[in-house]
């Protein structure tokens, strides 16, 4: 048999942000138990993915050893690392462990799929432990921008792993366990064999600031402010929204919730004993009645969603309630890369209804959950790992994380996804390379990144759509070919329809064409796709998606 070995192998979250999802084993070669950590998803864009719901990772790999598996363990309920679990779950069966806030939304994701609620075992957080196969796995309390965030104290044969999930050093984060250094000193002094770390924040090279600070800059805003005010933060960060929502308060006015997601965290912060003072809240049919000074609405939509609270009030109403010139609407958050449009679009369609808007660009009314790159050099000398795996973070910040840590003496790597690292010695290196990828759920359907569905519709959306009707008999077309046209003008270059011009090329093309190639439909198909090609670029510059129906009468 084959000398055991420790694996790390991430399938998303590694040259990227977004996707969480890392898998750990121990074993011989080919045959170890496995952990999960984190089973995330990413969202979609019009630009790359258009129409898609969500994207996850990939798990055939997985899947294929599902009877390995021993564990499926949730840092914390952050869609990128929580959100693919019910969609996903079915392929792995493995039991889920999760503390009680992240268990309370992981049960609702696998019940929403018929899935029996109890495969999530609610798990107290360290010194508890759970023993999976050859780990043993705790959660340990780490300050993150969502309550309960936990980094995994992972205990193989050959060392302590420290897997991070995201985090950053506040001591006062008002909702949720503050950063306790002592306990990470602690951590390092018992002996690290491997950091696998958060990367997201690694070039910002101010140390984080607390939760703390911003509060007081929101409560001087919402004071100041003449007509009614409307704040939209991430619904996850249950202290923001506190924060908000004490400001309400403070200047006098009735605050109200609008957007499920927001409602749903309360909620849930609520009932699982993490927030025990959040402020009374009024519904929006009570918000009518109320004067606009002296009522604060806390939206969802930070990031520009078109379905969202706070898109739906810069078009019109929402929920009864609507925007006004002298209003106020702030942004306390940060707009992920990749959101930029759909934010600037909602805040010209606030600043044209007169409403003053006010985002973080002065870096007042919001602070990152990420550790930034001097708190990461921080958590390094705290945890003393011989070797540090950057994750979570783009193929830059990763590179930049594996200098820092090389830089303070520890060994590193640059693994992306699909690269499965040997952990078993002071020194990581490649065990192999793994084929990942990415599933979309499209509607209701899950599909492979490789189907091809995505790919022809991005083709239809830049260079439109020509289907081609022809019947045949005996080999003879009966009646001329007819074309339907979407997503193209009407005419091109030579001015007449550019649905006669296709449809007389198409005819002169079958008339020439001999019985043989009549007589094939694959060959004649072929023919008509190039022709209508051909004749569209020379009409209007593109080449359309073209689908030939041929129908033969018997």
């Amino acid at each position: 048999m084959s000398k055991e070995r420790l694996i790390y192998m991430p399938l998303g979250g590694a040259g990227e942000i977004g996707m969480n999802t890392y898998v750990y084993g121990w074993g011989a070669p080919g045959k170890e138990r496995l952990i999960l950590a984190d089973l995330g998803v990413t969202f979609p864009d019009m630009e790359s993915s258009p129409g898609v719901n969500l994207i996850m990772a990939d798990i055939d790999w997985l899947a294929a050893r599902a009877d390995r598996i021993d564990g499926i363990f949730i840092t914390h309920a952050h869609m990128d690392h929580i959100g693919a679990v019910g969609h996903l779950w079915d392929r792995l069966k493995a039991p889920i462990y999760a503390r009680a806030f992240t268990g309370h939304h992981a049960r609702r994701m696998v019940e929403e799929h018929g899935i029996d609620p109890e495969v999530v075992q609610i798990t107290p957080a360290w010194p508890d432990t759970v023993k999976v196969g050859p780990f043993t796995v705790g959660f340990a309390p780490i300050s993150h921008s969502i309550p309960e965030s936990s980094a995994l104290i992972i205990d193989t044969p050959v060392g302590r792993i420290v897997h991070t999930g995201d985090f950053k050093l506040d001591e006062t984060p008002l909702v949720g366990e503050p950063f306790d250094e002592a306990f990470w000193s602690d951590m390092g002094k018992s002996g690290v064999h491997a950091l696998v770390c958060d990367s997201t924040n690694v070039f910002s090279p101010l140390a984080g600031r607390s939760e703390a600070s911003v509060g007081p800059e929101i409560v001087k805003l919402v004071n100041d402010a003449p007509g009614m005010v409307v704040a939209t933060t991430f619904a996850s960060n249950v202290a923001r929204v506190k924060t908000l929502a004490d400001a309400g308060v403070e200047a006098g006015r009735s605050v109200c919730l609008l957007g499920r997601a927001m409602r749903r965290m309360i909620e849930a912060a609520v009932l699982t004993g993490v927030v025990e003072n959040f402020p009374t809240t009024i519904s929006p049919e009570q918000a009518e009645d109320i004067p606009r000074e002296n009522l604060m609405l806390l939206v969802t939509g930070s990031q520009g969603e078109r379905r969202a609270a706070s898109a739906a009030l810069s078009r019109g109403k929402y929920m009864g309630l609507e925007l006004a010139d002298g209003d106020l609407f702030l942004f306390s958050s940060k707009t992920i890369p990749g959101n930029e449009k759909g934010v600037i679009r909602t805040m010209n369609a606030l600043s044209e209804k007169g409403v003053d808007v006010v985002d973080d660009s002065s870096n007042l009314y919001h602070v990152s959950g990420h550790a930034n790159r001097p708190d990461l050099e921080r958590m390094h000398q705290l945890t003393k790992p011989k070797m540090v795996i950057p994750m979570h973070g783009e193929h830059r910040h990763l590179r930049e994380h594996a200098k820092i840590a090389e830089a303070g003496g520890a060994a590193s790597i640059l693994a992306v996804n699909g690269a499965m690292l040997d952990l078993t010695n002071d020194t990581p290196k490649v065990a192999e390379y793994v084929e990942t990828g990415r599933v979309y759920l499209d509607g209701s359907v899950k599909i492979g990144a490789m189907d091809g569905v995505v790919r022809d519709r991005l083709r239809m959306g830049m260079n439109g759509h020509v289907i081609v009707s022809l019947i045949m008999e005996d080999d003879e077309a009966v009646g001329e070919p007819w074309v339907d046209l979407m997503g193209l003008p009407e005419q091109g270059t030579s001015k007449a329809p550019l649905s006669d011009v296709l449809e007389e090329d198409l005819s002169q093309l079958i008339g020439r064409a001999s019985r043989k190639k009549r007589a094939n439909d694959d060959s004649l198909e072929e023919d008509i796709r190039r022709a209508v090609r051909k004749t569209a670029e020379d009409e209007i510059g593109k080449k359309p998606q073209v689908t030939v129906v041929i129908s033969r009468l018997s």
